[in-house]
């Protein structure tokens, strides 16, 4: 298996399942209804459905820069983009973007050529392995803001 290869996987088993550490993010978001989405269990932290917002915008962000484009940070409204309206087709919808997305993450990963890993991100100073192992750890880490959210609402 190649290492472009191993990083395909693990941004798969991060996002949808089979993860060493336990559920993944798409795993955790099953049985989630746009009630329990856009609801604030815990004080001064993200909704659910702020998180998936989120983690939809950084998969895109990487994926543009993966392809080439210099992306530069994001301001705060971008970064962690708000939720305009909680309705249960709202929520598929936001659920239909974060999936496509991911798909198109993976695909631009798994055409991307091996020696590219070395190469310095366009605008940044980390290589293009770093990056994709980030996105990976991303992934996990808001996986498991989600457990908590979901256990905090119970």
């Amino acid at each position: 298996m190649s290492e472009i290869q191993r990083i395909e996987d693990q941004l798969r088993r991060a996002f949808e399942g089979d993860a060493w550490h336990g559920p993944a993010v798409r795993e955790l978001l099953g049985d989630v209804t746009a009630a329990k989405a856009a609801a604030r269990p815990l004080p001064d932290a993200h909704s659910i459905w702020e998180i998936v917002l989120h983690i939809a915008t950084w998969e895109g962000v990487v994926r543009r820069r993966l392809q080439g484009e210099a992306v530069a940070d994001l301001p705060s409204e971008q970064d962690w983009p708000p939720v305009q309206e909680t309705t249960e087709a709202a929520w598929h919808k936001a659920m239909d973007d974060l999936d496509r997305g991911h798909r198109a993450l993976r695909e631009a990963v798994a055409r991307s050529d091996e020696g590219r890993l070395a190469e310095l991100v366009p605008g940044k100073e980390h290589s293009v392995y770093h990056m994709l192992h980030g996105i990976i750890q991303h992934d996990l880490y808001h996986a498991g803001q989600i457990a908590v959210l979901k256990k905090a609402r119970n």
